[in-house]
């Protein structure tokens, strides 16, 4: 049975630990509330950008830009976003589940067949320290992540499509439903589906529109900033998960720890009794024994 003196530093290193645990969750409800601001501020961009692209793109099945086109595939890129830090409970842990567990099914483990973009210092290391082809990682996000923080990794992956070193672009992250619910989600960037970029019911306000010079040269400028405003929107959302992954872990943390706390108290009372007792039967007994 342990001391009373180990289990009262238990439970003063478990206060302790409380008080972090529930500090890590106040800062990251701030920070979740910032985020979800930020994906909320970004999706008119995103609504506008698809809207044009679809008026552009519906109803031209001469276009030969290789975003919008169909080829064997030979080779696949996958953008992986996972977070710097950990204490987020599965957060990091499903995302890499997810992309191994691709690769075992689709590729094999075969390293010639697949490419990663790595953005999140978790992921990146798991995959670097098992032999995984990383061809770029991006590590240090902000909590609030502008787009310059990922343009170098989007620009690459997408760029990388269009030269046909890839045949396929897909994204990997924790889609944001609620505050107590993140969803791995795989979406397919490239090429584009015909629901992303051939929507003629969405389109037909601006089907009458003249285009100039011609679409094809529209299309070449703005078919890969729609890829790349997909990975930062994909991003935005992925990091309002994390923070809402680490408020949860934290406060299920914190709610452990004070029932930890009850419990050695508990412990500690009993045992400081049961010492009492044991004294008082030493000075009963001593003084039976002198008379």
């Amino acid at each position: 049975m342990a001391s009373l003196r180990e289990i009262k530093g238990r439970i003063g290193s478990t206060k302790k630990m409380s008080q972090i645990t529930s500090a890590m969750h106040m800062v990251s409800n701030s920070k979740l509330k910032r985020a979800e601001e930020n994906a909320r501020k970004f999706q008119p961009y995103m609504d506008k950008i698809q809207e044009a692209v679809q008026a552009i793109a519906s109803g031209d099945n001469t276009s030969s830009h290789p975003m919008l086109r169909e080829r064997p595939v030979k080779r696949t890129g996958y953008v992986i976003i996972t977070s710097d830090s950990g204490l987020a409970g599965p957060y990091n842990a499903n995302i890499i589940k997810e992309i191994t567990g691709k690769i075992r099914e689709r590729h094999n483990d075969n390293p010639d067949s697949y490419d990663l973009f790595v953005i999140g210092r978790m992921g990146y290391e798991f995959l670097e320290n098992r032999g995984y082809n990383i061809t770029n990682h991006r590590i240090g996000l902000d909590d609030q992540p502008s787009f310059s923080s990922v343009k170098e990794i989007a620009q690459q992956s997408v760029a990388q499509f269009s030269n046909e070193d890839i045949d396929e672009l897909y994204i990997v992250y924790n889609e944001f439903i609620s505050v107590l619910e993140q969803k791995v989600s795989t979406r397919k960037l490239l090429p584009l589906s015909e629901d992303d970029a051939a929507n003629q019911t969405q389109a037909s306000n601006l089907s009458t529109y003249e285009f100039e010079p011609d679409k094809e040269s529209i299309l070449e400028t703005i078919l890969p900033q729609y890829a790349e405003s997909l990975v930062y929107g994909a991003l935005l959302d992925a990091k309002a998960s994390e923070h809402a992954a680490r408020m949860t872990a934290m406060k299920a943390a914190t709610d452990n720890a004070k029932e930890l706390v009850d419990d050695l108290s508990l412990q500690y009372n009993r045992a400081r009794q049961a010492a009492i007792t044991q004294e008082i039967t030493e000075i009963v007994g001593g003084a039976s024994a002198l008379e």
